[in-house]
């Protein structure tokens, strides 16, 4: 498994340095040592993270930090990684080995913001990680990549097909999904990081993963006030095959995806996807707001 370095390499001579609010706290996050278009997922409501103050992606692809400034996007296309790419944001940062197509260490920051669930750099999942054979996985390339303020997408073309990584840098909401595109369903493992565990919800039924830790406000504690850690993975045109505490495994047809979603949009109660596989957007996103249950009091691990 990578590490999860937190050294920057020296900046793109073609995106100049930020000089806003947004640039600087970013900065300051990383400094300190912090893990660190809108996200068009296809499940209902997901369409977008949410932060009170904003997100801001910067990424390392072959020693070079991209960073566009506000409202400029960097596009690459048909480049061989040579090693990790890192992304890191504001409010989540990970980091993606070509080797494996797998995505590692998903980090929340804590950053300040009225839609934060923890307060300090939290991983909440080591992995998420496609099994494909050394021969599906070999010659890989990015071949594109595009970063405007805080949304990120990078397809990878590999020998048996493709993977697309769309991320949000949002506190909540829909921030993350691969979507695998191969002759056969792909299986994508999820490993749950230390501290976090699956759950079943007791006022919605559903599986959910968190940290069990109750929200706190600003009324009882403005500097560490935080909303309580709660996610769920969304899939569309996929099967659960494995359920634990901390490992989930799905089964991903071509066109469909695995995506995560955190907050409010795990726990509403909505429909699922449809097992749409093409042009599913419109038809799957719900006009309007749906019932959010109370958070869930002492959930108890699955299997625990």
């Amino acid at each position: 498994m990578p590490s999860f370095s937190l050294r920057e390499s020296p900046r793109s001579r073609s995106t100049p340095s930020r000089s806003t609010p947004s640039r600087l706290g970013r900065t300051a996050v990383l400094a300190a040592g912090v893990l660190a278009g809108s996200l068009l997922l296809a499940g209902p409501a997901h369409a977008s993270g949410k932060t009170s103050n904003g997100g801001d992606f910067a990424v390392t692809v072959n020693g070079t930090v991209y960073n566009p400034a506000p409202g400029k996007d960097t596009k690459l296309k048909n480049i061989t990684p040579t090693g990790i790419i890192k992304v890191r944001g504001i409010n989540v940062g990970f980091d993606i080995d070509p080797a494996t197509l797998g995505t590692y260490n998903y980090t929340l920051t804590g950053a300040p913001d009225t839609q934060r669930m923890v307060t300090s750099p939290t991983v909440i999942f080591t992995s998420k990680v496609p099994t494909l054979t050394a021969a599906q996985r070999a010659s890989a390339r990015i071949s594109e990549l595009e970063i405007k303020d805080d949304t990120l997408v990078v397809k990878f073309q590999v020998t048996g097909g493709t993977l697309k990584v769309q991320a949000k840098d949002g506190a909540q909401g829909g921030i993350f999904q691969m979507e695998p595109e191969f002759a056969a369903p792909v299986e994508l493992v999820h490993t749950l990081a230390p501290g976090i565990f699956y759950f079943v919800n007791s006022f919605t039924g559903k599986i959910n993963f968190g940290n069990g830790i109750d929200a706190v406000t600003a009324g009882q504690d403005p500097v560490n006030s935080h909303q309580m850690l709660l996610g769920k993975d969304s899939p569309q045109v996929a099967t659960k095959t494995f359920q634990s505490g901390t490992v989930t495994k799905w089964l991903v047809t071509s066109g469909g995806r695995m995506g995560g979603v955190l907050g409010e949009d795990a726990i509403e109660l909505s429909q699922g996807a449809t097992n749409c596989t093409s042009n599913c957007q419109a038809q799957n996103q719900i006009r309007g707001s749906v019932p959010v249950p109370p958070n869930p009091v002492d959930p108890t691990p699955i299997g625990g």
